[in-house]
């Protein structure tokens, strides 16, 4: 209960700044928060999703797993930062919609679980750029890692979508 009033504190003072009040009176900034957000989010599962095509042999055989991944995962990383970036804003300007909300907090856990798959798939790439390709085993687990990507990755965006229709806390 304690934590849940320290939260209902941080979300009431957040608010009140003066960033906050900004973000909420001028028309203009979250629609383009929003868009920078969506796109940006666009990016990151358009390229997983391709990446897990590829993993899952159904697209991109004519290429090396290596080179298409070389290709994508830039896609899904350096957009992450925007992401944070425009989420923070989105935050900042309704606190309590979202850090009160528990469909903000399984976004969250969604999206660590979707990042984390992710970087299993590349990690061993970086040390050997044929690491999926040695053997039977090797690409059923590729297989299973782009099987579970993809559904995390959808989660992440209904998640995000849902937030609108949850009420916090």
């Amino acid at each position: 209960m304690m934590g849940l009033h320290s939260l209902d504190g941080f979300c009431n003072w957040l608010g009140a700044t003066s960033t906050s009040q900004t973000l909420q009176t001028v028309g203009w900034i979250i629609p383009a928060v929003q868009t920078v957000h969506i796109l940006a989010v666009a990016a990151v599962v358009s390229s997983a999703l391709i990446l897990d095509l590829r993993l899952l042999g159904l697209r991109g055989i004519d290429q090396p797993l290596a080179a298409v991944a070389r290709r994508f995962l830039p896609f899904i990383w350096w957009p992450l930062p925007v992401l944070l970036v425009s989420g923070a804003l989105l935050i900042t300007a309704e606190p309590a919609r979202s850090l009160e909300n528990p469909v903000f907090i399984l976004k969250m856990g969604l999206l660590l679980a979707a990042a984390s798959v992710t970087l299993a798939c590349q990690l061993p790439l970086r040390r050997n750029p044929g690491f999926w390709d040695l053997s039977v085993a090797r690409k059923r687990t590729a297989r299973l890692i782009a099987v579970a990507s993809m559904p995390l990755w959808v989660a992440v965006i209904f998640a995000g979508r849902w937030i609108a229709y949850v009420q916090g806390t």
